[in-house]
């Protein structure tokens, strides 16, 4: 047995081995004594090396049992925060009232269900959230949002909560028109149609977001007087200035070839993407925006072009049809959702692809054919003028002789309905449409185009709905405007609210010689609100229309977000109602959205 000495410096013992045997007079040879010296030190080193690898694994083991302990102990977070009796998790098959079985677990005396059943089969929704690194579980019935009334309502300000709405990203809107700056609807019909209550939906939440959004910034790229603009005009190309007496300024006129680039005015412009101009078209003319995605360096081109067939689309070239006829118009469009649009429609056989408005940026402007163009502006915003879009479209579009908006698409509202066809009426489109008016009328300094219009619009409110109106009567005694006009009546009652609005907003902004209709109509419909709204109440949840009643069928539970906005309009009528009836109505309902139920006897 040696010592030596590793590079550490520290001693370990060694065998040695030799062909030869050392005797001595004074005991055994050299090599049995070295040998039984060794034999002991390793059957030591032996022991040290178990005992090591033993208490490692002890540690590890025990670690893995804490953690799995741990993993399947109860926390219980009552006030003593006593840590619950550890319980082995077996598995269990539930059956569900006697139809079907589901996959469960058992533990102690406890039985868990899969929250992805429980979601399904009772409605209710739930999530992981992390906190501080700690994960949580939120559970909820319901996934939608109240809104507490600021003040009493004002017909001049917010629609409700509308500036919180964003009707032109909805996958059922086509796209917004470049004819006219309203969103087409596919709600019913594929191939888009104007939907006045979309119509309105958009100007009252541009209206709103009016009010409740900071002074846009716009960027002026040419208004014609100060040649702002640097226009690069390819050879055979043309642009000049011309003054305009009834617009009393200069605009700039252009002309190119077609089978040129266009004259092009080059951008790096990555923070505003609302356009506006004053625009004259020729035949086979157009305007293209040039957009960039800065990060995989796509490029997109929008097309406003001289046509009336409103979207279209090759590849990355999206076309967006302005109107045939030559003459000049103002020009509203916000970038972003036609890009989206245009997306969407290429790829509506595939999932729907979204481009991050922080990912893109204008590049180019580029003029084709002949025409003129004047005030050619980039912003963050433009609501009112989108607004005036749709009074405009109001106003243009009115069935003067009935005094409604009708709509074109056939609707089948359920079994048992009969049929709405193409051309009827809708008492929360035609109250809409009077908001917005009223609205415009207020704004504009009292144009009365737009007062003509919405007391105009009071006409289908006195028709009943089987001669082709908006007016039914519950059991021969309450007067109610029917969304939906349908045979027998179907009472939908967030459509009727909207309507009743519409009458309230032109009752307080029309001049008071011309509000005496409309307030009968207001005061008739808020009668027949208080003596019925008690039949919309489920005990859990509200109904959405009378169906039950009028067809003799199980009720039409409103979904959770038709049911808030009954809670929303309830809470709205209540500041310029004082009947305690709305208020007390909308708690006990907001409550439903909390799990809470009516008592049973």
């Amino acid at each position: 047995m040696s010592n030596q000495k590793n590079t550490s410096g520290i001693l370990y013992p060694s065998l040695v081995v030799t062909n030869k045997h050392y005797h001595s007079n004074k005991g055994p040879p050299v090599f049995f004594v070295m040998m039984r010296l060794n034999n002991k030190i390793l059957l030591l080193f032996l022991v040290v090396i178990v005992i090591l690898v033993t208490s490692t694994l002890w540690d590890r083991c025990g670690n893995i049992t804490k953690e799995w302990n741990n993993r399947n102990m109860h926390i219980y977070n009552d006030k003593s925060d006593r840590i619950g009796d550890i319980q082995s998790v077996e598995e269990l098959d539930c059956l569900i009232n006697g139809d079907y079985m589901i996959d469960c677990r058992k533990e102690g005396d406890e039985v868990y269900i899969p929250f992805s059943f429980l979601h399904k089969y009772f409605e209710i929704y739930g999530k992981l959230a992390n906190y501080d690194g700690k994960d949580r579980f939120e559970w909820s019935h319901s996934y939608s949002r109240i809104y507490q009334p600021k003040g009493k309502y004002d017909s001049r300000g917010v629609f409700m909560h509308f500036e919180n709405y964003n009707v032109e990203i909805r996958d059922r809107v086509k796209c917004v028109s470049g004819l006219d700056g309203v969103p087409m609807s596919t709600q019913w019909e594929s191939q888009g149609y104007y939907y006045p209550t979309q119509i309105a939906q958009f100007g009252l939440s541009h209206y709103s977001k009016n009010l409740t959004e900071p002074e846009p910034r716009r960027k002026v790229l040419e208004d014609a007087d100060k040649e702002m603009g640097k226009w690069t005009i390819p050879l055979g190309s043309s642009m000049t200035r011309t003054f305009i007496n009834s617009f009393n300024t200069e605009v700039l006129n252009f002309t190119t070839d077609i089978y040129t680039n266009g004259i092009k005015l080059r951008l790096d412009h990555v923070l505003d993407f609302v356009m506006t101009l004053n625009i004259f078209l020729h035949a086979n003319s157009s305007i293209t925006i040039v957009l960039q995605n800065r990060e995989n360096k796509e490029f997109y081109n929008l097309h406003y072009i001289s046509s009336d067939f409103p979207i279209s689309i090759q590849d990355n070239n999206i076309y967006h049809g302005i109107g045939s006829s030559e003459k000049w118009k103002r020009l509203t469009r916000d970038l972003i959702i036609d890009l989206q649009k245009g997306l969407n429609y290429l790829e509506k056989e595939k999932s729907k692809y979204k481009i991050s408005r922080s990912k893109l940026k204008v590049v180019n402007i580029i003029l084709r054919g002949r025409g003129s163009i004047d005030n050619l502006t980039l912003s963050s915003s433009e609501h009112i003028l989108q607004f005036y879009d749709s009074a405009e479209w109001f106003v243009k579009n009115q069935n003067e002789k009935t005094g409604g908006w009708p709509i074109p698409a056939r609707r089948k509202l359920a079994s048992g309905f009969q049929e709405l066809k193409p051309g009827w009426y809708s008492a929360m489109g035609q109250g809409h449409a009077i908001s917005v008016l009223a609205r415009a009328y207020h704004h504009s300094g009292s144009d009365q185009r737009y007062l003509k219009a919405a007391l105009t619009g009071l006409k289908p409110f006195q028709v009943p709905s089987w001669q082709g109106g908006v007016l039914a009567t519950f059991m021969n005694k309450y007067h109610w405007y029917e969304e939906y006009p349908t045979k027998p009546s179907s009472f939908v009652l967030n459509g009727f609210i909207y309507s009743l609005l519409g009458l309230y907003d032109l009752m307080t902004i029309a001049p008071q010689s011309y509000t005496e209709e409309t307030q009968l109509l207001f005061t008739e419909g808020m009668v027949s609100l208080k003596h019925m709204l008690m039949l919309f109440d489920m005990g859990s949840t509200t109904s959405y229309d009378l169906r039950h009643f009028t067809l003799g069928i199980a009720p039409n539970l409103a979904r959770w977000d038709y049911h808030a906005t009954h809670i929303n309009q309830l809470l709205l009528l209540s500041t310029i109602d004082n009947d305690p009836l709305f208020r007390q109505t909308a708690e006990r309902w907001i409550g439903y959205m909390s799990g809470k139920k009516s008592a049973h006897n």
